[in-house]
């Protein structure tokens, strides 16, 4: 590779900025990246110039097999032709220090409100630090009375969370489940856009050979794939294990150069800007989508309106039956993605998104600023994101099947990370909630109640089981003294009619996909609920300690994982690869 590639096609690139003083060459850049997308123009024409040699020749890069590549001998232009992977690599040469400058810090710049990269903003600060002052002299002042306050606020925010989440799944009750529905867009349609596989992956070697095979057993045309494998600069293992299986010969192989904060929405930024398709869908390693999940994408936009964004898909594991903690994931996953999910978009409330399988406008997303690389859940951020902006989030009837946890420990540090993310999203949210295009109470349940509510809900849950444990094993009137009638009754009320209520929705919901063999394990939810509050105390730990920290969970664990993953490396031998 040429070493003056980089300086020549740099220059050209930000030539329009050179005579602009910092802060204008710097916005220059962001423009340039966001709007006009350089990087991605290139990779899709698979033409990249790289400027003039001493005699006044035009030099050019093109990427072998792109139509229209033919180079006809000029004497004015220098043109050489290389192969996908090495054209692939003189790309993000060429724009790999600019790119990951706005990976990292274009949303912040852009929209500082709307980025996680500080905890509190000034505002929110000054809110806090009232809070916690006027709790602090309510207590010197009259601590009975201050302490039966925060119980009444606490019982009546689980209670009213409890009951809209009640009412959610009482709007989807017959909701039928996918893989039923018949889609009417085949491969042989001639106007299919082209859409772009963002897949990061980071110390997942082992998930490769499964990933790769995934991808290859979507029904759609090979052509209009534009596939990325996404890996970070200090991850030789899975650089080499992509050497090894040639992956470089079918997609492109983008590295994101090491800059902090080293997290999946930061590697799908970088990705992004040399994605060439007209949609963007995120496959994580582990992932199953339905075979024709990109046919039914491509139906949902064509019959949804203008405002459609995103459409996302439901997920569930492929390993359930592993044991006791999968059985229990996967009963939350059929509550959570065919139930709650289809009732926010029936009311047509934002939608926080899972972190796979969310297919977008590759436009539009760019024009919302892509993902906060400081949010840790990414995917529930940016669905929030797209309401405040007056965009719509679909479900589609096609299911993603992931490797479900069956180690406590990495359940715990991926709930963790979730919860963290929450909370993260959810004051992002409230800086300036008057921001949304369309404002709307169904917003507000939505964030308030769904997202704010998953967490504050889970960090309540074992305290009031606490007390009425207390109350029932001594017979204590010391808690009427803290929880004076009526006020100790609605405790225990939403307490113990709510826990059963989520109790039987949860038995019930593993019926729609035909699964009832999951049904008795929900009897061990209470327990789960108590390892989802334990992840909750553990983010709030976090959110102040180390907000953008990436808990990494680990894949290719269970069995079914990594009989998958040896049925995959087979289908490789077997095909020559």
């Amino acid at each position: 590779m040429p070493a003056e590639i980089s300086p020549l096609v740099t220059e050209r690139f930000w030539r329009s900025g050179a005579n602009s003083d910092l802060n204008t060459m710097t916005q220059t850049r962001l423009n340039l990246l966001q709007q006009d997308a350089l990087p991605q123009i290139y990779a899709r024409t698979g033409r990249l110039p790289v400027g003039h040699d001493e005699q006044g020749v035009h030099r050019e890069i093109r990427r072998a097999g792109v139509r229209g590549n033919t180079a006809k001998e000029n004497p004015l232009r220098s043109v050489e032709t290389v192969e996908r992977a090495a054209f692939s690599k003189i790309l993000q040469t060429a724009f790999s220090e600019d790119v990951a400058d706005i990976a990292v810090n274009g949303l912040y710049r852009s929209a500082p409100a709307s980025s996680a990269k500080f905890t509190l903003s000034g505002k929110q600060l000054i809110a806090a630090a009232f809070i916690f002052v006027a709790t602090v002299a309510g207590f010197f002042l009259s601590p009975l009375s201050t302490l039966i306050l925060i119980n009444v606020i606490a019982t009546l925010y689980f209670l009213i969370t409890m009951g809209f989440r009640i009412y959610l799944s009482s709007i989807t009750m017959e909701h039928k489940i996918s893989g039923v529905t018949p889609c009417s867009v085949s491969v042989e349609d001639p106007d299919l856009p082209s859409v772009t596989i963002l897949s990061p992956l980071f110390r997942e070697a082992d998930a490769l050979p499964s990933l790769a095979r995934a991808i290859d057993a979507l029904e759609y045309p090979t052509h209009l794939l534009d596939v990325k494998i996404i890996l970070e600069e200090d991850d030789e293992q899975t650089r080499r294990e992509v050497d090894r299986l040639g992956l470089d010969q079918h997609f492109d192989i983008i590295i994101v150069p090491h800059s902090n904060p080293k997290t999946k929405p930061k590697a799908c930024n970088f990705a992004l800007a040399y994605a060439t398709g007209e949609l963007t869908v995120i496959y994580d390693a582990e992932d199953i989508p339905d075979t024709d999940q990109l046919l039914k994408a491509v139906e949902a936009f064509r019959r949804g309106p203008d405002e459609l964004i995103c459409v996302q898909a439901q997920l569930n594991f492929y390993n359930r039956n592993d044991n006791w903690l999968t059985r229990l994931f996967a009963l939350e996953y059929a509550l959570w993605f065919d139930n709650l999910l289809p009732a926010l978009r029936k009311l047509n409330a934002p939608i926080p998104l899972g972190g796979t399988s969310n297919i977008f406008k590759t436009k539009a997303l760019r024009e919302l600023g892509a993902w906060d690389p400081y949010n840790v859940t990414e995917d529930a951020d940016l669905g929030i994101r797209i309401a405040r902006h007056g965009g719509l989030v679909g479900l589609i009837d096609s299911t993603t099947y992931e490797e479900a946890n069956a180690r406590l420990g990495n359940w715990l540090r991926q709930r963790s990370r979730w919860m963290k993310g929450y909370l993260q999203t959810w004051l992002v949210d409230m800086r300036a909630p008057k921001q949304s295009s369309k404002p709307h109470w169904r917003s507000a349940l939505s964030t308030q109640l769904f997202v704010a509510g998953t967490v504050l809900s889970a960090l309540l849950n074992p305290i009031f089981w606490g007390i009425f444990i207390y109350w029932v094993a001594t017979k204590s009137q010391d808690i009427a003294v803290i929880f004076p009638e009526p006020l100790l009754s609605l405790n225990l009320f939403t307490l113990l009619f709510g826990n059963s209520v989520f109790l039987f929705l949860t038995i019930t919901a593993p019926l729609k996909r035909g699964w009832p063999e999951l049904a008795p394990a929900a009897f061990l939810v209470p327990v789960y609920w108590w390892m989802t509050s334990l992840a909750a105390y553990i983010a709030v730990w976090q959110l102040i300690t180390k907000p953008h920290f990436w808990e990494k969970t680990d894949h290719v664990v269970s069995a079914g994982g990594k009989a998958r993953r040896n049925e995959s490396i087979k289908a490789f031998r077997d095909h020559g690869n």
